[in-house]
């Protein structure tokens, strides 16, 4: 049996927990994901030195350090996807995790982050995918105007979720689901900007029936990943 590593300061223990801050993770290619088991190679460590290199109050048992595994968006597109998520400055971590979950989900091809979004491989992102994260092809880093432009190249509707928009049963009416789509969410606090709204083909609002104020962004993004994929299947695409 390998002995216990029971330092918390010995080099290999501060090289993982280093891992929490972004650019440890740029440069390293590596990040952290705490498990209930891995089937990697297993070292066994004291609970002081798992508290050091775990990013929550209460460990699960395993962390595993892992490499990086962005889709490069060449690859992707040479899939032709047909349903995908955009991020455009998206920057809490839950809500970008639950969205990867989402669409994974929802039978999305893929997801996109766009450069000023959060780090896809921050910690906290990786927890909220619950493990929609190594099921899902993800694109990291892009910028956004190319991105669409190039989508838009292969025949895909964009679509901008804003409270500026069309009601999304109108949208459905309208047909405007069924074909290739791309669903763009912009930042939490201020949503898109009038720039970015002008690269989709059509803004969307998720209409709000009750007495509710908002909905919340990864909320929002259920709604229109799984009426895309609802209308998509209903027409056998």
């Amino acid at each position: 049996m390998a002995p216990v590593i029971d330092n918390p300061r010995s080099p290999r223990v501060r090289a993982a927990a280093k891992l929490a801050k972004k650019n440890q993770r740029a440069e390293t290619g590596l990040f952290l994901i705490e498990a209930s088991g891995a089937g990697l190679r297993i070292e066994t460590v004291t609970d002081a030195v798992l508290e050091t290199i775990a990013d929550t109050v209460t460990p699960q048992g395993v962390v595993a350090v892992c490499r990086q595994f962005p889709m490069a968006l060449d690859e992707l597109l040479a899939t032709r996807p047909r349903l995908v998520a955009v991020l455009e400055e998206v920057r809490d971590p839950g809500n970008a995790g639950t969205i990867i979950r989402v669409a994974d989900a929802a039978g999305a091809d893929a997801v996109i982050l766009t450069g000023s979004s959060v780090d896809v491989f921050n910690p906290k992102v990786v927890r909220a995918t619950t493990g929609s994260l190594f099921h899902l092809p993800v694109v990291v880093g892009v910028p956004l105007a190319a991105t669409l432009e190039r989508l838009r190249g292969l025949g895909t509707r964009i679509l901008a979720a804003d409270v500026s928009g069309d009601d999304l049963l109108a949208v459905r009416s309208d047909g405007h689901l069924d074909g290739p789509t791309a669903w763009l969410f912009g930042n939490e606090a201020r949503g898109l900007t009038d720039e970015q709204l002008a690269l989709a083909d059509r803004a969307v609002i998720v209409p709000i029936y009750g007495r509710a104020e908002s909905l919340n962004l990864a909320t929002a993004a259920a709604v229109c990943l799984y009426e895309s994929a609802f209308a998509q299947r209903a027409h056998g695409r």
